[in-house]
């Protein structure tokens, strides 16, 4: 599998790229999990968008959030992997990435998450840390997440 990974700002996508994120974040949050919500929640102008490419096609993706805009403190989100690429290690990549996107981008700074519940190990793995109790958010269960700045 020859990906190549692409950190943009949302001026920075081609139609088609932003077409490609948007098909998969519906595909798999809005179809998959089928959760009726709206995704193109006006947040996307503001960020940067990383992105596992192979092909024309989107393999894994993440969005970075900058300070102020979904939370006071930079934050990650919308982590994703397309369907036919998991298994393949590419969530893990994706989040890996973000992090070191995030830091080049907004400095060594804590960031937030709302991670969907049954995700917390996942995200426990990078460093993040359960702030609060769980919280339903589009009627699945979530938890909001810190990963202190590291020293």
């Amino acid at each position: 599998m020859s990906v190549a990974w692409r950190c943009a700002a949302f001026a920075e996508l081609s139609t088609l790229e932003l077409y490609r994120i948007l098909a998969l974040r519906q595909a798999v949050f809005v179809v998959e999990q089928t959760c009726v919500y709206q995704d193109a929640d006006g947040v996307d102008p503001a960020c940067w968008h990383l992105g596992a490419w192979e092909d024309g096609r989107l393999l894994a993706y993440a969005r970075l959030v900058p300070p102020g805009v979904t939370f006071p403190e930079p934050s990650v989100g919308r982590v994703i992997s397309a369907p036919a690429a998991r298994g393949a290690g590419l969530g893990r990549e994706v989040m890996r990435r973000a992090l070191v996107e995030a830091e080049r981008l907004f400095g060594r700074v804590p960031l937030q998450i709302g991670a969907q519940s049954y995700l917390r190990r996942f995200y426990e793995g990078f460093g993040f840390v359960v702030q609060g109790p769980e919280y339903l958010e589009d009627g699945i269960p979530h938890l909001h997440m810190v990963r202190p700045a590291e020293g």
